[in-house]
């Protein structure tokens, strides 16, 4: 609601300075706190100065609404790191430099104008859509405005509305620029090329000793072994803190009384139904079944598979129309129904099997009782545990000891590095707690961390046991990497060379089909290419590179798939016929437009801020941000 009591009465100029706050805050950066400020000053432009509280209000307003789009509230910090108070304060002084040059330039906006703004602001309209000065006043007090601040507020906003009129209102981009940017996104380039594969080049030999031990030492650091760390753990989950032989057989037992109806299975049937568009004929294919008919042939006679019928095993409850419950389960093992009037079709069912009712006895289900009841029990201890531990550790003990101390496993898994991976390339298995990797790397040996959060109900505590340094590999060590890379790097010189070697040909004059015949290739096509949109086997550099010349151009670029090489042609291009009429024509003439009076607007703004001097409470908005300056 705030950006609607900002707008004013001319829409296009709060915009232009929103697209300004990032800009203006550059030129102008964060300067010491200088004397001569109120209290209540967060910065000055010139004479103007920007409240403390307008810069409060409006920086919790940004905060809030990026939170909202964020589906959460954010702390300062998160605003801070993020440039929300860099942004709110940007639009602030922007705007300060603006009521500085109106108030220099005398321009003002009478009191009858100034009512008739607000009186014809949406945001003030009643239910019967006219002003209303109780919604003024409900708004105002949402925002937190007083009515004498608004309507100074407005007024200053009209009076931006006035100079920004004056500087860039009305501005269009010229007809001759439009006409090149839509010659420019719309030309289309058609052309003739040569897919260059790995198979073209054919198996790349294996390298000799000599050859391989010099491109190992050129790329030695391509193959150097990251820094691994082993760390030693104690996870305090339900799991690991269970004790199921501490359950005894009589809780268990009347754990399995109380839950008696989880362990029991009614009565079920395996069913199949038969649906028909009418009674009649339901009632006529039940004829044929007491004259001997079998459902399967009634089934094969009307195309009908065992997925068409098939219901599966059901309980009576399982029925969601009770008809057809009561029907299926009145019938006998193989037997089949008369027509029943269902809910939404009359059917006739088929029991293929009955599943009598049921019951798990104790001893087949007390496994899983006892496990149970010993994992409820320990979420119960696992807040208490948790600050025991913590004070335990603030008390100096090490892992071992708080495993030894609360009968808990202190896990030492295999060295990782900085992305979870073993020595030996495959996943490490850690705790599935969030930041455990990156804190393993933060910290060191020695160093005690803090609990990290294990999954809804657990927490692990965990220690650097060791740091392995970053070191340079022997060759021997990645022999087989090697040969690998080596291979990798001369297919992709022999593809380069082979290009190269194609276009200075065909740049000589030499026909495609002649080159295709020669390195046993096909010339291909492309049409309709159109700058930034890949085609095929044509990338984003080979689009890009087709349109750096004239008709005519010729050039070698990677393929699409980065992996091929393609020596292209152009052969022809086309742009079509300028029409001013024509919606995206004038869509971009809206957009150009808005960018050129954002152009020259920002600029006056930036020359207004530099020649009147800009000067920055840093204190004040530290402490109204909740962020500590030191």
């Amino acid at each position: 609601m705030l950006d609607a009591l900002r707008k004013g009465a001319g829409t296009w100029v709060a915009k232009l300075f929103i697209a300004l706050l990032i800009f203006s805050f550059a030129v102008w950066g964060v300067t010491d706190f200088l004397q001569g400020f109120g209290l209540n000053t967060a910065a000055k432009v010139g004479d103007t100065e920007v409240s403390l509280l307008d810069f409060d209000r409006t920086y919790r307003q940004d905060l809030n609404r990026l939170g909202q789009q964020l589906g959460r509230p954010l702390t300062p910090s998160e605003g801070a790191a993020l440039g929300i108070p860099q942004q709110s304060l940007g639009k602030l002084i922007a705007e300060a430099a603006m009521n500085n040059a109106a108030q220099n330039l005398k321009l003002g906006v009478s009191d009858e104008r100034l009512a008739t703004i607000i009186q014809s602001d949406p945001a003030f309209r009643g239910l019967n859509g006219r002003y209303d000065r109780t919604r003024l006043q409900q708004v105002l007090q949402a925002n937190g405005y007083r009515e004498d601040e608004y309507v100074v507020q407005r007024r200053h906003v009209a009076e931006r509305g006035q100079l920004a009129e004056g500087i860039a209102g009305g501005l269009k981009a010229p007809v001759s620029y439009l006409e090149a940017l839509d010659a420019y996104q719309h030309e289309t380039r058609n052309a003739e090329y040569l897919l260059i594969t790995a198979e073209a080049i054919g198996e790349i030999e294996e390298p000799s000793a000599e050859a391989l031990g010099t491109f190992f030492e050129e790329k030695k650091a391509d193959f150097r072994a990251p820094e691994y760390r082993e760390i030693k753990y104690v996870a305090l989950t339900p799991d690991t803190l269970a004790r199921p032989d501490d359950v005894n057989e009589e809780d268990a037992r009347a754990e399995y009384d109380r839950r008696s109806a989880d362990f029991f299975q009614p009565e079920r049937r395996k069913v199949r139904q038969m649906s028909f568009p009418s009674k009649e004929a339901a009632e006529e294919a039940a004829a044929e079944l007491h004259d001997g008919k079998t459902f399967e042939q009634l089934m094969s006679e009307r195309n009908l598979g065992d997925n068409d019928v098939a219901l599966g095993v059901m309980s009576k409850s399982d029925f969601l129309d009770e008809t057809l419950g009561e029907a299926a389960f009145s019938l006998n093992e193989g037997e089949s129904s008369d027509a029943v009037e269902g809910r939404f079709s009359t059917v006739i069912l088929n029991v293929e099997e009955v599943l009598p009712e049921s019951t798990q006895p104790f001893e087949e289900v007390k496994a899983g009782i006892v496990e149970e009841l010993a994992k409820e029990q320990a979420e119960r201890e696992i807040l208490d545990l948790l600050d025991e531990i913590e004070d335990a550790r603030a008390g100096g003990a090490l892992l071992d000891e708080v495993g030894e101390r609360f009968s808990l496993p202190v896990e030492a898994p295999q060295a990782f590095d900085a992305s979870g991976k073993s020595m030996a390339g495959s996943d490490v298995d850690l705790p599935a707690a969030e930041g455990i990797v990156a804190g393993t790397f933060d910290s060191d040996v020695g160093i005690e961390n803090d609990v990290l959060q294990l999954g809804d109900q657990g927490f692990v505590w965990y220690d650097v046991a060791k740091v392995i340094p970053s070191r340079d590999r022997e060759l021997s060590e990645v022999k087989e990497a090697v040969v690998e890379a080596w291979k990798a790097d001369q297919l992709s010189n022999r593809l380069n060379d082979t290009a190269e070697e194609l276009l200075a040909k065909a740049q000589s004059g030499t026909p495609f089909i002649a080159l295709a015949a020669e390195k046993g290739l096909e010339v291909q096509n492309v049409e309709g290419l159109r700058r930034n949109t890949p085609s095929g086997d044509f990338g984003n550099a080979a689009v890009s590179a087709a349109f750096t010349g004239p008709v005519g151009t010729s050039a070698t670029t990677e393929a699409a798939d980065s992996s091929n090489r393609i020596v292209f042609k152009v052969t022809s291009g086309s742009t079509p016929e300028f029409d001013l009429s024509a919606p995206e024509v004038s869509a971009l003439g809206d957009q150009l437009s808005q960018q050129i009076q954002d152009s020259l607007l920002g600029q006056f703004i930036t020359d207004r801020e530099a020649k009147a001097g800009v000067e920055i409470n840093q204190a004040g908005i530290a402490q109204v941000i909740g962020l500590n300056q030191n």
